[in-house]
């Protein structure tokens, strides 16, 4: 029986993913465990296992292409088998319209466009692009299982609309929704393509033209919004709508911490290897406050707000296309010289692209750290579900009031964004406050 190879879901926030490589061709024998294609997202890029054994019998999302998280990405038949897949994916069930029979014989696979008022057999992916790309879904032509209709035949059906113009897809939407027949618009771009200036002049023919044509300017680099890039703005922009997010700010004496480190790099200076920075420190110090206020050590999920009992550190890392936050799991039960290992381990893994699933999930509290970008402080964005971020600045030699003495100390600013939904801003700002006092006077950790 044939197996449906869908879409995972990585993650309470993952709502699609880029195929990046199948790994099998069609045709191919597969065995149910083994990897069979890789999957794309904000977060990474991961192997994908076969469901089932048997044969791919058909691709339906290609390399490159984005599908919803449990859509149907092509489908396992047994040797032999015969799956009626002919150019796309198994329709998803849809309510049948009203009047319709039971026993209604299924339209063929390719089936003519619908009649006005008909209901349409659509993929919901598709349904959702005909929404973007203003196409009537009853006049495309399905291609898929039982003649639904495909994205693939939406996008086909919209690139048929743009036959024949030299102009672009925004040009030829903004003329159709003016009204504008761009058989009578001239176009002035490159190569005579019709330009959205072009239309406007087409709508205001008495419009007094220009005593002199603009010196010819360089066409812009356009960077196109896919992928990862897409996948982190989305992301950012969901946290932002489904949180109440507040930042605080405090700046703290950090002479404290400076002077630890220094002590421990000297202590360890026989080692070639050994490696403290300033953010292994701020790791530790955290464990440290999240298990005194648990509320920032907390997550907001459908049925309410969930305290952790571990503390699963996440440090935010940047990557060559991106941002990557993966997390220390129990970082609460390592010392400063354990934590400093995993701390590292997991970034620097991060970078080479060698983290597994879980250690980018699950995440109870994250640490944002620019300071080696030369940042006093930032505003940082939540990593849903988490209760808090903390964002962490550079440390910089300022005059300060020491024991009532003006004098140079190594100041650094600390800021804290956290969802007020989950908490209010007095335990917020006491746990930032606490955090501030164990990094002025380190041995403040230890008791």
């Amino acid at each position: 029986m044939a197996q449906e190879v869908i879409m995972p879901k990585w993650g309470l926030t993952m709502k699609e993913g880029k195929v990046s490589r199948w790994l099998k061709a069609e045709g191919d024998p597969v065995k149910a465990g083994e990897p069979l294609f890789e999957v794309e997202t904000d977060k990474i890029t991961n192997s994908v296992e076969a469901p089932a054994d048997g044969v791919l019998a058909k691709i339906i999302v290609p390399e490159g292409g984005v599908a919803a998280v449990q859509a149907v990405l092509g489908v396992i038949a047994a040797p032999g088998e015969t799956v009626d897949v002919a150019g796309g994916a198994p329709a998803a069930a849809e309510p049948a319209p009203a009047g319709a029979s039971s026993d209604a014989a299924p339209a063929a696979s390719g089936a003519a466009p619908a009649k006005d008022g008909e209901f349409v057999k659509a993929m919901p992916a598709a349904r959702k692009l005909a929404r973007e790309l203003e196409v009537d879904l009853s006049t495309v032509t399905g291609t898929g299982r039982d003649g639904a209709v495909t994205m693939k035949d939406v996008q086909e059906a919209a690139d048929a609309a743009f036959a024949g113009f030299n102009a672009s897809r925004k040009a030829i939407e903004f003329a159709r929704k003016k009204g504008i027949d761009l058989t009578q618009v001239a176009g002035t771009g490159e190569d005579g393509r019709i330009t959205k200036a072009d239309i406007l002049r087409a709508m205001n023919p008495a419009a007094e033209a220009p005593a002199a044509a603009a010196p010819a300017q360089a066409a812009d680099t356009v960077i196109p919004m896919e992928g990862v890039r897409k996948l982190i703005a989305d992301n950012m922009q969901a946290s932002l709508t489904n949180a109440a997010q507040l930042t605080v700010f405090v700046e703290i004496d950090a002479t404290g911490m400076v002077e630890l480190r220094g002590k421990l790099l000297a202590r360890n200076k026989r080692n070639p290897d050994y490696r403290l920075s300033y953010n292994d420190i701020v790791s530790y110090a955290v464990c440290r406050a999240l298990k005194r206020h648990p509320i920032m050590n907390s997550t907001l999920q459908d049925d309410g707000i969930h305290l952790h009992d571990y503390v699963n550190l996440g440090i935010a890392v940047s990557i060559d296309n991106g941002l990557i936050v993966p997390n220390v799991k129990n970082a609460d039960k390592y010392g400063l010289e354990g934590l400093r290992t995993e701390v590292r381990d997991v970034a620097t893994r991060a970078r080479k692209g060698g983290l597994s699933m879980d250690e980018i999930s699950g995440g109870t509290f994250t640490i944002s750290n620019v300071s080696m970008l030369g940042v006093d402080g930032f505003t940082p964005i939540l990593n849903p579900p988490e209760t808090g971020i903390l964002g962490v600045g550079r440390i910089v030699e300022k005059p300060a009031v020491k024991d009532g003495a003006v004098c140079v100390r190594q100041m650094m600013t600390l800021s804290l964004t956290f969802n007020h939904m989950t908490t209010d801003g007095a335990p917020a700002m006491a746990f930032l406050r606490e955090l501030g006092d164990m990094l002025e006077d380190p041995g403040l950790m230890i008791v």
